[in-house]
């Protein structure tokens, strides 16, 4: 009979450590309410991204601007490349803005597009070309063209090229 008593007081001893039928702000227990059979980490919950504009790519932050740079330095050197269509959308952003810098032409606009360019001969013959290029367009400088999807994975696919 001791026996059967110490293992109940045992059981509840060790339930009450864990927190079952207990409150998580106090260590009192929790009135009418079962315990909850699951609990859920921060970490699984899934966010909402109302009114975010900006694509995320699947990449942190750091990363990201690292694609974006380098995809838009090709896009200006190759004058069009292949890849993913939400790449491709991210990426027109920022080539437009370069050549809106290239046609300004000021040395605040060639610092600008040196700090985003990795190419600084690049970005010298952006600057020369992109004025009597690009003088009657006031924006659009890129088309982006979609081809068939990836054979791997099935991703969209595109050519984005300069117009």
């Amino acid at each position: 009979m001791k026996s059967v008593a110490a293992i109940l007081i045992t059981l509840l001893a060790g339930a009450s450590a864990f927190g079952v039928g207990m409150s998580s702000f106090t260590a009192a227990p929790m009135v009418g309410s079962a315990a909850p059979s699951f609990t859920r980490a921060r970490g699984d919950m899934s966010m909402m991204r109302h009114r975010k504009k900006i694509p995320q790519l699947g990449k942190p932050a750091d990363q990201r601007k690292a694609l974006l740079r380098a995809l838009t330095t090709e896009v200006i050197r190759h004058g069009r490349i292949k890849t993913t269509l939400v790449r491709a959308k991210a990426v027109r952003k920022h080539v437009d803005h370069m050549i809106t810098l290239g046609k300004d032409g000021s040395l605040h606009a060639r610092r600008q597009a040196l700090g985003w360019i990795y190419d600084k001969d690049l970005v010298h013959s952006l600057f020369e070309a992109a004025p009597e290029r690009y003088e009657d367009r006031n924006g659009g400088y890129t088309r982006i063209l979609r081809t068939m999807p990836r054979q791997g994975d099935n991703a969209k696919m595109c050519v984005i090229e300069l117009v």
